[in-house]
């Protein structure tokens, strides 16, 4: 069978490539070992966040009160539902995604891809069977799967990814999480707020090591007032089972330190899915573990290119799917503009929740930038104050000779729903007056991003 692209892998980066191919006319084809939608829309992104939702409600029915609502019987958890309920939104939306495809007229080809030439891919199926089909162009989007450290072997059932992590059968009364990158604070923060006793433990010296530190700092803060046990600068050094229970070792500033739980969640990062993709056989250059492209996702071979996870530069799902549409974009001959990796936001769903773009603080200076620096806290916030969310703050960072927005560092609730605006205003070039000058409606929990602007220009009125 021939077609125009054939795109191994369906997450964001091979769906969204696949349904743009199809808007400009390419027959298309996907190849998918499992669920349609990937890692993200099936043991991901949508998933964590149906979790974390059920976490919210639960926290919200236990400070009833705090709003003057009364709840007669005590509040509990059903945790075999609350897994059950994340579990209908991700297939859900992989069936939104077979619908998507049904529409585009995308073929669907179930089994493994490998690639036997610069316009060929052999699909291995569930039965071992082979066929070969034909492309002129072939697209990688295999995505990544959760790391394993040489002291932190998973076994599925006591040492754990956030796939098990995801559909545990019970809720485990402790849980040690290694690693607080998004994923490992996420579940770490759902974990502890449904009542499970929880040590979230970094090898550096802040949480979300990539935030701003005083994102950093609040958020530990934050955790550590909810009974979270917060360990820095620590390291897992082993982990023994005995009675099933994991004795987990682990090496801080202090010595060594051995806790006790009945699950470790391993959430030390991620590694790219490219092995038996016939990429040595084909001569495809990678390196340090990733697939080496140009621009516009080309390889060094003819016809042959790669997205998301696989290729360097931020694993975020919607990094993946900027890239599908340039890729694709860029086959079609339209000469999309390159992606603008300095201004790709970041999200983090505990809460209160982080999100941010561009620059820290510490970053801004060491890369030579003089500064204005501009913070307002939700304390400071009336819309904050209603909702009872005044936990957290707005930090901003401006280029101090031309006015540049520089970064935007946001703790506090909703902020991944505000963060948005400061990506569209540093690509549309808004200088700090800009900002400031636009009317910002009251009360919301946005306006407190024009008073951190207005703090940064000496003009703040409500601090």
């Amino acid at each position: 069978m021939k077609f125009d692209i054939i795109i191994i892998g369906s997450g964001p980066g091979g769906y969204v490539a696949a349904i743009r191919a199809a808007q400009l006319g390419f027959k298309v084809a996907v190849v998918e070992k499992a669920e349609l939608g990937g890692i993200c829309l099936n043991w991901g992104c949508i998933p964590t966040k149906a979790l974390l939702k059920s976490a919210s409600v639960y926290k919200y029915l236990k400070h009833a009160k705090d709003y003057g609502i009364n709840i007669p019987d005590e509040v509990t958890i059903d945790f075999e539902n609350i897994i059950k309920r994340s579990r209908g939104v991700a297939e859900g939306m992989s069936k939104g995604i077979q619908f998507l495809f049904k529409k585009n007229n995308i073929t669907v080809i179930n089994g493994e891809g490998c690639i036997k030439s610069d316009h060929s891919v052999e699909v291995k199926d569930i039965e071992n069977k082979l066929s070969l089909y034909e492309a002129a162009h072939i697209i990688i989007a295999t995505g990544s799967r959760s790391k394993e450290l040489p002291s932190l072997r998973q076994d599925g059932k006591r040492i754990i990814s956030y796939r098990e992590a995801m559909t545990l059968p019970k809720q485990p009364k402790s849980m040690v999480v290694v690693g607080s990158g998004a994923i490992g604070t996420e579940f770490a923060y759902f974990y502890q707020t449904i009542g499970t006793q929880l040590t979230l433990v970094e090898f550096l010296p802040n949480i979300l090591p990539i935030e701003d530190e005083e994102v950093s700092k609040h958020l530990e803060r934050c955790f550590k007032k909810s009974g979270m046990k917060v360990m820095t600068d620590s390291s897992v050094e082993s982990v023994s089972i005995e009675n099933d229970i994991c004795k987990v070792q682990i090496k801080t500033p202090k010595g060594e330190s051995i806790i006790e739980s009945e699950v470790v969640l391993s959430a030390v990062g991620v590694v790219a899915n490219i092995e038996n993709l016939g990429l040595e056989e084909n001569g495809i250059e990678i390196k340090r573990d990733k697939i080496v492209v140009d621009t516009y996702y080309k390889t060094n071979k003819e016809g042959i290119y790669a997205i998301g996870d696989v290729v360097h530069g931020p694993a975020l799902a919607h990094v993946a799917s900027a890239e599908a549409i340039i890729c694709v974009e860029g086959i079609a001959g339209l000469n999309p503009e390159p992606l603008d990796y300095n201004n790709i936001p970041g999200c983090t769903y505990c809460s209160p929740e982080v999100a941010s773009v561009g620059l820290t603080e510490k970053k801004a200076i060491e890369n030579g930038f003089e500064i204005k620096v501009g913070k307002f806290p939700f304390t400071a916030s009336g819309k904050a104050s209603a909702s009872g969310a005044k936990d957290g703050f707005i930090k901003v960072i401006f280029d101090a000779h031309d006015g540049k927005w520089l970064g935007a560092h946001f703790i506090g609730e909703n902020v991944t729903e505000m963060i948005a605006g400061a990506v569209v205003a540093r690509k549309l070039n808004a200088r700090g007056h800009d900002i400031l000058k636009a009317v910002h409606p009251h009360p919301t929990m946005s306006e407190a991003i024009m008073e951190a602007v207005a703090a940064a220009y000496g003009e703040v009125i409500h601090l």
